[in-house]
């Protein structure tokens, strides 16, 4: 599946699995499903056959919170049936709002409390470099959740030791749970803070997949050099018109009604 049918297909799923379990987070789930798409069907190393492979690509959703748009982007690769998806948030589910790693294949690590998978990835890459395995790393974080002093702290070990198979994807919505960034802790000037701590950074259009693909792909290469940040500009709640750039969005489950009228904005009928 090309990225934008599989986009597409991620947009779909999540709008019913947040309204089937009255789960929040649908705005920043839709916000990432462009990320996603591009690194599962572009960009990484990874065998649906065999998940644990130990030369795959490892994925850290950081932004545990958007577990929706990871479970769906998962099953439409092949990593489980996409027929369980309608459990998500249930009672009994192995599907749990935020991201679980118990058992659910493709899932390399629990997240939901912000901040730490950007330490995870550092270890994952640095883990690498002292193996001569030549995997690449993606964290997917979220911009509010670059308040947490725990991915500085990540990102000065990943700088300093020039984990170059290192990937931090920042989904950069603008928008926190109760309020812009700009009104909550302010970021700007963002890319140069990255910069200091010794990260190469390209900014980029986070829903478009041309300009995507080649900011993610990095070389397989164990040698130093400049861990890579990706600024991917997005639109929260992205593809239905009444979420975007809506702070409500980021608890609130579509109702009904609300559901038709999205999945025919997202292309879904």
């Amino acid at each position: 599946m090309d990225s934008l049918s599989l986009a597409r297909a991620v947009r779909a799923h999540v709008l019913r699995m947040t309204s089937t379990g009255r789960s929040s987070h649908v705005g920043s789930a839709l916000s990432c499903a462009d990320l996603l798409a591009v690194l599962y069907a572009g960009v990484l190393r990874v065998d649906p056959e065999h998940p644990e492979w130990p030369d795959r690509d490892r994925v850290i959703m950081s932004k545990g919170h958007a577990g929706a748009a990871l479970y769906a982007v998962l099953a439409e690769s092949g990593f489980f049936d996409a027929a369980v998806l309608h459990r998500h948030y249930q009672n009994g589910s192995f599907l749990s709002g935020h991201v679980s790693h118990v058992g659910i294949p493709g899932v390399e690590f629990s997240t939901g409390s912000l901040g730490h998978g950007l330490p995870v990835g550092a270890g994952l890459a640095w883990r690498a470099r002292q193996t001569g395995r030549e995997w690449r790393t993606y964290v997917l974080l979220g911009d509010g959740e670059c308040d947490e002093g725990s991915v500085w702290e990540a990102a000065m070990f990943a700088g300093h030791h020039e984990l170059a198979t290192l990937v931090a994807i920042v989904d950069y919505n603008r928008m926190q749970s109760l309020g812009t960034t700009d009104e909550t802790l302010r970021l700007e000037p963002f890319a140069d803070k990255w910069r200091s701590f010794g990260w190469d950074v390209v900014e980029a259009d986070g829903h478009h997949h041309a300009e995507l693909l080649p900011a993610l792909r990095v070389p397989r290469t164990t040698e130093r050099a400049r861990p890579r940040c990706v600024l991917a500009h997005t639109v929260k709640g992205k593809g239905v018109s009444f979420m975007e750039n809506q702070v409500l969005w980021h608890y609130r489950p579509p109702s009904a009604e609300e559901l038709e009228r999205a999945l025919a904005e997202v292309g879904a009928g």
